[in-house]
């Protein structure tokens, strides 16, 4: 059964892909305690960067590099910039699991941003579980009578900048070399770096620090290469929910790293960002299905 067997090594890819991610983030939200943001994203930036680069010319990738000079994957990179940046601020202030919770706004914000500027059919009930999706990420930042905490806000300032990658990324073209955006973005990441260390202090990293973050700059080109493999095994509508298994190896190392415990309204917020999640891209690929007839045999007269 070569469906089965495909969609189980996407099903594998995915968690591997969430698990690398998880532990990255553990690692960068460890070292935050000795090292400013800027120095970080430059050590991690300049190590991803060299890594990827090596590929790219061991490809020939490089020899592309004009299908990389074009306004879409400029905007692509001013939203993983943004993403990154307040993604981080809230990471080094949030207990990781509230931070991975607030991200899995993500899918539905894509489908509303894309009804509002791809002009997307999106009827009523996708509509409700996007709201129904806001009000359990309310559950996670709940906010107190002054406000929003600012680095719930943050959190969810980073999943805006995700979104817009995420819409810019579709209307890409298909020939446009991952390895190249790739390399670009750990660049780009590294200018930012440098950019905020102008107002911070930098301290000596030590052996622990330095093994962290290369660490770190390897599992995340590993993260990336094993989301693009799980997209390319398996079949979307299986592969795709397991993304949400992020949520659980960030509460297990919350726990097992700093002793954090979700308490129940960050639980029950949590369940129903995930179950909307999952509600929303069922239907969007339900709906998939029923125009694909349509598309290949269209009525004649």
């Amino acid at each position: 059964m070569p469906a089965l067997a495909d969609n189980s090594r996407g099903i594998i890819m995915m968690v591997l892909s969430n698990l690398a991610f998880i532990i990255n983030d553990t690692w960068i939200k460890l070292v935050s305690e000795g090292l400013p943001t800027g120095q970080i994203l430059v050590i991690r930036g300049s190590i991803s960067f060299a890594l990827i680069c090596l590929v790219v010319f061991a490809t020939g990738t490089h020899r592309q590099w004009r299908a990389v000079c074009n306004s879409l994957v400029a905007w692509r990179t001013v939203g993983e910039i943004g993403a990154t940046v307040l993604y981080l601020y809230a990471l080094f202030n949030m207990p990781i699991a509230n931070v991975s919770a607030i991200g899995q706004i993500v899918p539905l914000m894509t489908t509303a941003a894309a009804a509002v500027f791809l002009a997307e059919p999106v009827g009523w009930r996708r509509w409700t579980a996007i709201a129904v999706g806001f009000f359990g990420v309310l559950l996670i930042m709940r906010p107190s009578v002054s406000g929003f905490d600012l680095f719930s806000l943050a959190a969810l300032g980073s999943m805006g900048f995700i979104t817009l990658r995420d819409l810019v990324t579709r209307e890409m073209a298909p020939g446009v070399p991952t390895l190249l955006v790739v390399a670009i973005t750990a660049a780009a990441m590294t200018a930012t770096g440098a950019t905020m260390s102008l107002a911070e202090t930098w301290p000596v990293p030590n052996a622990r620090q330095w093994t962290i973050l290369s660490a770190a700059s390897v599992l995340l080109l590993f993260g990336y290469g094993t989301s693009i493999l799980a997209m390319r095994y398996g079949a979307m509508a299986v592969v795709a929910p397991f993304r949400y298994s992020g949520i659980l190896f960030a509460v297990i190392l919350g726990y097992m790293v700093w002793g954090d415990v979700p308490d129940v309204l960050t639980l029950v917020g949590t369940l129903i960002v995930v179950a909307t999640g999952v509600y929303t891209f069922r239907r969007e690929m339900r709906l998939a299905r029923i125009a694909e007839p349509a598309a290949v045999n269209p009525p004649s007269g």
